[in-house]
């Protein structure tokens, strides 16, 4: 009896240490499980390909486990009401897990607010998100973004339109409670890094792009912000921890290779997030790191020293190095936030244009094929059924083999951390 007892709890522990990677990358009430099917829906703002593409990027070098089949269906000009015509053959025919959805910018008329946009919005969001709860989803309900207030040219003020795009923010937020569904409030986070970033760059730093409505990288970046917040991600991606009087020790993803004399070598299959471009442009996600949390809540990989002597020490990865006191390297320093060029960057590249080419395929494949294939089964002919049918399981099969190619992308990146003493 006893045996079986020990038996039974090695058994647990070794279910329990099995599922602490996934665990450890998810807040509880997270609606991502592995293996999940997620899509990621809204109109032309999604279509741009960006935001989108920094989520799947980010699911994929970040929490690699989490092995998640992805798609992205924005399409440009639409409203939420729009999408209620397609959802069927655009969305529900993938039977996603998890959906998110990005609509109010086209839905509020480009006018001031008037109730009858709010009904309309409210009446079709609620329409949709029922839909995809019966179809056994979980909607993650975004507000839309926001105009920016410099760029943004129309006979409605940016002022005045970016409250009328509030009261849809309000809507979808008590959609998204009535309904006991995530909420991504994309609105107030580009709102706030807006007016942080343009205190500090000048009004012509624009965060809702350059005709006002459609954000650059920067602006795209807090939207993807916003949704991986909403989506449960803990933003832990690893620790590392080097015990200049012991061993050096790594957490879930990342294997020690070497450690000696405070020179340790590292072979990680996750990534964290990696910035590139100007930090001063719009063009750039670094420069909108200063104005966004998205190294503090999702972009954490962590080094910690033990057992240093000194009051300071150089800590040198990659090519850059930089100097720590002794008591924040105990309490541990964000290698991603503090080195922004990083062993990581060219393998991070690699896979976010292997993401990209993938969602370029996507959009061709549901806003020409998908639709001429819904126009060719109206005929009721058997014959072209059948060849839409083929048709239709070609273009499925060649979005597999570009998901495959993404995640064959992600290679384990070996990289050295030296932390030498002051």
């Amino acid at each position: 009896m006893n045996r079986n007892r020990i038996r039974l709890s090695v058994f647990a522990l070794v279910c329990l240490v099995a599922c602490l990677p996934i665990a450890s990358a998810l807040a509880a009430d997270s609606p991502l499980t592995t293996g999940g099917r997620l899509v990621i829906v809204g109109d032309s703002i999604t279509e741009q390909k960006l935001y989108s593409r920094y989520m799947e990027t980010y699911l994929t070098v970040c929490t690699p486990k989490l092995d998640l089949w992805i798609l992205q269906l924005g399409w440009g000009g639409e409203t939420a009401p729009g999408f209620l015509g397609r959802m069927d053959q655009d969305l529900l025919s993938f039977k996603p897990t998890v959906v998110t959805t990005c609509y109010g910018m086209n839905d509020g008329g480009y006018r001031p607010y008037e109730d009858s946009i709010g009904k309309r919005y409210g009446d079709a969001m609620d329409m949709l998100i029922q839909r995809a709860k019966a179809a056994g989803a979980t909607v993650v309900v975004g507000s839309p973004g926001v105009v920016d207030t410099t760029t943004f040219r129309n006979r409605t003020a940016p002022a005045i339109y970016n409250d009328n795009l509030a009261h849809l923010r309000d809507i979808a937020k008590e959609l998204a409670a009535k309904n006991a569904m995530p909420f991504a409030n994309v609105h107030d986070a580009m709102i706030s890094a807006m007016t942080a970033a343009k205190a500090k760059f000048g009004e012509s730093y624009h965060v809702g792009g350059g005709d006002g409505v459609h954000p650059a990288p920067n602006g795209q970046l807090v939207m993807a912000y916003a949704f991986l917040k909403a989506l449960g991600l803990d933003g832990q991606i690893g620790t590392i921890t080097v015990d200049l009087a012991g061993q050096a020790t790594a957490t879930d993803g990342h294997k020690i290779v070497s450690a000696q004399n405070g020179k340790v070598e590292i072979e990680s299959a996750r990534y964290p997030f990696c910035f590139f471009g100007d930090d001063k442009k719009p063009d750039s996600t670094r420069s909108i790191l200063p104005f966004v949390p998205f190294n503090q809540d999702l972009n954490r990989l962590t080094l910690v020293v033990r057992n240093l002597k000194a009051e300071r020490a150089k800590v040198t990865w990659g090519q850059a190095d930089k100097t720590f006191t002794r008591d924040q390297l105990e309490k541990g320093v964000n290698l991603a936030a503090e080195f922004l060029d990083n062993p990581f960057c060219e393998a991070f590249k690699k896979v976010d244009e292997t993401v990209a080419r993938k969602q370029g395929f996507e959009t061709n494949m549901i806003k020409t094929l998908y639709r001429a294939l819904g126009s060719f089964r109206a005929m009721n002919d058997p014959e072209i059924a059948t060849a839409t049918d083929m048709l239709q399981k070609r273009l499925v099969d060649r979005q597999a083999k570009l998901r495959q190619e993404v995640r064959d992308a992600v290679t384990p990146v070996k990289h050295a951390l030296t932390v030498t003493p002051e």
